[in-house]
């Protein structure tokens, strides 16, 4: 029992890692926030098809990217509840590979607009902020996500085994 809870924790924490490691590199390019947002740490988010310890991960990975890149209160809040929620009904339709990605584009598509206006005060209407958020969201989280889980696919058996 012990082992499976420090494998829980380490895979939390592995991910949550790459998560801002990913952002900083997508940060550094300028794709990390803003209008039109590609993170690359967003295809991490099809994770929790493989291990429920990427719910706590890209969770904290989400907030500590937030906070660690300058974000404002708000986003950090509710850019974090965007993925929890993402993340959390990913692992609900894991079952079911091609859904994965759709919890989190979804959650982010209408979350993250509210906060660029509020937050940020852009000045683009609601359904501009959603579309470019949303195709953002597609092409990280559901294009190289989809690439990411069929690669990670093959050695599922290798980096998400059980405790043995």
């Amino acid at each position: 029992m012990k082992n499976k809870k420090v494998l829980f924790l380490t895979q939390a924490a592995m991910i949550a890692a790459l998560y801002v490691v990913l952002t900083f590199i997508a940060n550094a390019f300028g794709l990390a926030s803003g209008v039109i947002q590609v993170r690359l740490s967003e295809m991490l988010t099809i994770l929790p098809f493989f291990t429920p310890a990427a719910i706590p991960g890209l969770t904290i990975g989400c907030f500590l990217s937030n906070l660690l890149t300058g974000c404002a209160p708000l986003d950090i809040v509710f850019g974090t509840i965007a993925t929890l929620i993402g993340a959390v009904l990913a692992y609900v339709v894991r079952k079911y590979p091609i859904l994965v990605p759709i919890p989190n584009i979804v959650a982010n598509t209408i979350i993250v607009p509210w906060v660029l206006r509020v937050a940020y005060d852009v000045p683009d209407a609601i359904p501009y902020l959603m579309f470019t958020v949303g195709a953002g969201e597609v092409l990280s989280g559901g294009i190289l996500g989809m690439i990411l889980l069929m690669v990670l696919k093959k050695y599922q058996n290798v980096l998400f085994k059980e405790d043995s």
